[in-house]
């Protein structure tokens, strides 16, 4: 059995908004053991609708579509499936009913144009909108069994998962379990990644192994399908601890976590807290850190102090030590962490002072230089690293992984 999605309305086609539908359809299909060979997408053009409806119920079992149910003129996705299926479309007045109730609910009267959303080819099996004013529907045409649902995504995410997910389950022949498990790595690029794990197909051949750049990370997938549940989940913890043996302390996490929730979990653990000062990556490892529920638990205090008054006036880095070394520099790092954490009496501190770029740099200190500063339990130390991107966004995001890998190795230290 395989499955394609279709896309619809010009907003995707023309670029306007990403596409998330079909990313999200695609991993609940494949769970099943099913296989999406492709995704398609067409523009609000009722006859190009209707020809490619045509050639997917040649060639797809199932074909789950997203968009064009609404009520204005170009929502033609009732149109077009009538026509491909050489049927009419008929009044579900059941349905109608709901949807003047809908806006009733909320003291508004019904446009004229939302009628449009009770038409359903004839046979078509109607698939209940709970939180929207557009039903889907399920129709059968040529060798495809199609799944018309709504474009918006919250709407969609729970029609698929509330019906179409268990109609598509009740007509397997065979039920296999797909997992998709994803590890996330810092430290080494994909290339490096393959020819570390390059023994890994020959060991687990019944697993697909995958690389994911997820800038700065990387993530490794491993893909597995079996009809025995309890196989594949043992079978894929062995992979994932055979890949932990041989990457070591380059693993962030064994579940997909990105850096910060990892450092912010490790953090609450040891029931540590951390204050954070930035020059050059601007507030962006705050952001992250704060990027969680739950960080009130272990982050204390974030100060960006770019300009050299600020850190000598907000964390008491001497002005000697500036005159004397500049603001990047391994000393200044260490001074900022140290000053910050003394702010508050954090556990632990970090900070950043570098070159971001695209100018500011020079042949002693190019754009990409920066210096982190870990202060903790232990004292203070620095890290000089060097991005060679170039590009701005880049090596802010690059600096502010570092400082959070560098907190990270120092607080596995201390664990173990």
């Amino acid at each position: 059995m395989i499955a394609e999605i279709l896309a619809t309305g010009d907003e995707i086609r023309s670029g306007a908004l990403v596409d998330s539908n079909s990313a999200y359809i695609a991993e609940k299909i494949e769970e099943l053991g099913i296989k999406i060979t492709r995704h398609n997408c067409v523009g609000d053009d009722e006859n190009e609708l209707t020809t490619i409806l045509l050639e997917l119920a040649e060639r797809a079992d199932i074909i789950v579509v997203t968009g064009g149910l609404g009520p204005t003129l170009d929502d033609l996705g009732r149109e077009a499936a009538a026509r491909a299926a050489g049927v009419s479309l008929q009044l579900d007045a059941k349905v109608l009913e709901k949807i003047e109730s809908f806006f009733f609910s909320r003291q508004k009267t019904m446009p004229e144009n939302n009628t449009k959303q009770a038409l359903f080819p004839q046979g078509a099996t109607i698939l209940e909108n709970p939180i929207g004013t557009a039903p889907g529907f399920s129709v059968k045409i040529g060798r495809g069994t199609f799944f018309f649902l709504p474009g918006v995504p919250a709407e969609m995410r729970k029609m698929l998962n509330q019906q179409v997910i268990p109609r598509i389950r009740l007509n397997l022949k065979e039920v296999y379990y797909y997992k998709t498990a994803t590890i996330s790595t810092f430290g080494l690029g994909e290339s490096a990644l393959e020819d570390k794990l390059c023994d890994f197909p020959k060991l687990f051949p019944s697993i697909k192994l995958g690389f994911r750049a997820s800038f700065p990370e990387v993530q490794i997938k491993l893909y597995q399908k079996n009809s025995d549940e309890k196989a594949l989940i043992k079978k894929q913890e062995e992979a994932s601890s055979w890949i932990k043996e041989k990457l070591g302390n380059k693993i962030v996490s064994l579940t997909g976590q990105p850096m910060a929730t990892v450092v912010g979990d490790l953090l609450i653990e040891q029931k540590a807290t951390l204050a954070v000062a930035e020059s050059c990556t601007g507030g962006l490892i705050a952001d992250w850190l704060t990027d969680r529920p739950g960080s009130s638990d272990f982050f204390l205090l974030s100060a960006v102090t770019y300009a050299n008054e600020a850190k000598e006036k907000v964390l008491g880095v001497e002005h000697t030590t500036l005159e004397k070394f500049g603001a990047v520099h391994e000393e200044t790092a260490k001074a900022m962490a140290a000053g910050v954490q003394k702010l508050n009496g954090a556990t632990y501190a970090i900070a950043t002072t570098g070159i971001a770029g695209p100018a500011g740099g020079s042949p002693e200190k190019p754009v990409g230089t920066v210096y982190l500063g870990l202060a903790g339990p232990s004292g203070c130390k620095s890290q000089h690293f060097f991005s060679a991107f170039g590009k701005r966004r880049l090596n802010k995001k690059i600096f502010a992984i570092q400082a959070l890998n560098l907190l990270r190795l120092e607080l596995l230290s201390e664990k173990n």
